[in-house]
């Protein structure tokens, strides 16, 4: 039980009822991912890989060419040190119609497809992760994705044009006690009586671009109400596009973190902000699905900072190892650094083609891709941050010194600290890994929820259990039979592909051997499941890695048509990342049933009571008495200084 900051009881029911609404819950297209889950493993729905037209590609490539040539001449020592992203940089940035790569070209875009808005963030976060964010919460979840999704013409035409000429918008959902669980969302829209507009109350925290924005949406609560017309309306949470200089709104702070030191995020506050009815966007109550619609393609930025991340670590790792020397030999010739080069090189291999495919398959419109999104976010991010920790490793002392101590010292000026620091946020934020799992595994467990009924729920009477057992029984009669056999048992099935058929059918095998076990979890705990985290967690980190296996096939056959003279090392780098990944999906599956899961849950309840506290004497903790754990939702009536600085003085 908890409440919203103005005092509103939220139960776990009516938490879980708000994020079930968002939720979007049909499946008209088909979607690879989901079969994964359920042991249906349709390796037509990504093979061949789908291409764009040549008319898109070749816009693409010319686009990509006159932005590395610019992005050559950037500092990106100068964001690191300044801490913030120069106003140049940001005029280049928009001349080359950066922030309107995803804009269709009728509303002033560029209209790139998804494949390439990533190889332009590759290229950006490269330079600077901190300006690859700047970009990519602008164009991925800020103002131009929902209006373009969900906007009216009007809307369209009215904000589409100024955030394709370089407007910086960002997104404002998370609160200082609402990350999540958006059920407890504090800030309000009233609307006024006349019915003409709204006024926003309340204020956002970790608002990315916020404190340089020209434009934001912001996620607000509409309480019931009676409209001018005598109707009642139920209100919801609802997204609204503000215009950031409106009257009572005000950035109270420029947040710092451990990385990202040019990230441009604040804490706005609004103090009744007037709003016109004609920008909302939707209808009131829509604003989640609005917001997770929004991310089911917005979370694809990600992945693909994170494949530029692996291939510039792998570049220094490559180059460093075969220059340092010891005992004899280069270092990468040693098998402990060998053994990291090829995990490098793999896992980057891995990375670009579980970005390459998610965004193809997004750009060709054919199929569902929210679970193929989600997965390449939580895949991407956790396999990133794993390298460039090996990266500050093979690099030793020099990789955990700064690159600018490196350069006064008469050295390559190699940022292998920076990039640990910047990329650990991607765990974090536009779903932590934790979230993920549990967004993931909601979707994998779709079909067994629906055929459980009043199974699944925990306060079900007896009488509705055996009704729902009896349909259950029904549905897992016809399903059941067809886990036990598949083309993945068939010596001969997918011999196209060569060496790596054999992965191809293992990732078959193991999708219906995972749909099995999710079958027994759902047998053995029935509504007890959604409370066993890590077990889901597991099998959801199966799925990921059979989602990548796929991928680097996939994409090792477009390179064999595409570019024959690489078709053979990529084949080699897709044979090493399945192999990788073959003994990653073995751990994993005995460890859903082989485990301290029970032993770790009573362990943890006794921590949070306070039975080991004995345990954390001898240390001086200096955060005691700096504030609260969470600061309160409202402030005092003092109004703070407004830190917003918007670039070119907009």
């Amino acid at each position: 039980m908890s409440t919203t900051p103005q005092g509103a009881t939220i139960d776990e029911r009516q938490a879980r009822a708000v994020a079930e609404a968002a939720r979007e819950s049909g499946w008209s297209r088909p979607s690879f991912a989901k079969g994964l889950f359920l042991g249906s493993f349709d390796f037509s729905l990504v093979h061949p890989h789908p291409a764009p037209p040549p008319g898109d590609a070749a816009r693409g490539a010319a686009f990509l060419l006159r932005l590395r040539s610019a992005l050559e001449e950037f500092d990106a020592g100068l964001i690191e040190r300044e801490a913030r992203v120069p106003d140049a940089y940001i005029d280049t940035l928009r001349g080359l119609g950066v922030f309107g790569m995803k804009v269709p070209p009728e509303y002033g875009g560029l209209g790139l497809t998804l494949a390439d808005y990533g190889r332009a963030l590759m290229l950006i976060g490269s330079i600077s992760p901190a300006m690859g964010a700047l970009v990519s919460a602008h164009q991925s979840i800020g103002v131009p994705e929902p209006v373009k999704m969900f906007g009216t013409e009007e809307q369209k035409r009215a904000f589409l044009p100024r955030c394709a000429a370089g407007a910086v918008t960002a997104f404002l959902l998370t609160e200082n006690d609402v990350g999540s669980d958006p059920a407890r969302l504090g800030t309000t829209a009233a609307p006024t009586p006349d019915g003409d507009a709204y006024v926003l109350d309340g204020a956002k925290l970790w608002t990315t671009n916020g404190t340089v924005a020209e434009l934001v949406v912001v996620m607000a609560r509409v309480d019931p109400y009676r409209a001018a017309d005598g109707t009642e309306r139920r209100g919801g949470i609802t997204a609204f596009v503000v215009e950031a200089d409106s009257p009572g709104i005000t950035v109270e702070n420029r947040n710092a973190f451990m990385g990202l030191r040019g990230i441009e995020n604040g804490v706005t506050r609004f103090r009744g902000v007037r709003v016109p009815a004609a920008n909302r966007l939707g209808a009131e109550g829509q604003g989640l699905k609005i917001a997770l619609s929004t991310l089911n393609t917005g979370r694809l930025s990600i992945p693909a900072l994170c494949a530029g991340a692996g291939k510039w670590s792998l570049k220094i790792a490559r180059e460093w190892s075969g220059e340092r020397v010891q005992w004899g030999r280069p270092v990468g010739r040693h098998e402990a650094v060998g053994r990291q080069l090829a995990d490098l090189a793999a896992t980057t291999f891995a990375l670009e083609s579980v970005f390459e495919l998610s965004a193809a398959l997004a750009d060709a419109g054919m199929k569902d891709v929210r679970i193929e999104a989600a997965i390449a976010k939580l895949y991407s991010s956790e396999a990133a941050c794993r390298l460039a920790d090996e990266l500050v490793q093979i690099r030793g002392g020099r990789g955990y010194e700064t690159a600018d101590s490196q350069r006064a010292r008469g050295e390559r000026a190699v940022p292998a600290e920076q990039l640990l620091r910047d990329l650990r946020i991607n765990r974090i934020f536009e779903g932590s890994t934790e979230i993920m799992h549990l967004l993931i595994a909601r979707e994998a467990v779709d079909a067994h929820l629906k055929a459980a009924g009043k199974l699944a729920e925990a306060d079900a009477a007896l009488g509705e259990k055996a009704r729902a057992a009896a349909g259950a029984s029904r549905f897992y009669a016809r399903w059941l039979p067809g886990l036990a056999a598949g083309p993945g048992l068939v010596p001969t099935s997918y011999r196209e592909h060569g060496r790596l058929a054999r992965h191809v059918r293992f990732a078959e095998r193991a999708s219906r051997r995972l749909a099995r076990h999710t079958f027994a979890g759902m047998a053995r705990w029935q509504a007890g499941l959604e409370g066993r985290q890590a077990f889901l967690g597991r099998i959801v980190d199966i799925g990921a890695e059979l989602f990548a296996m796929s991928a680097c096939v996939s994409r090792a056959a477009l390179i064999a048509r595409s570019d024959p003279a690489r078709a053979r090392s990529a084949a080699e780098l897709a044979d090493a990342a399945c192999r990788q990944a073959r003994h990653r999906v073995g751990e994993l599956f005995r460890a859903l049933w082989s485990n301290t899961d029970d032993a770790d849950r009573r362990l943890a309840r006794k921590v949070l009571a306070g039975d080991y506290a004995w345990l954390e004497d001898g240390v001086i903790d200096p955060s005691e008495g700096t504030g609260p754990w969470i600061a309160p939702w409202s402030g005092d009536d003092d109004e703070r200084p407004d830190v917003r600085q918007p670039y070119g003085g907009g």
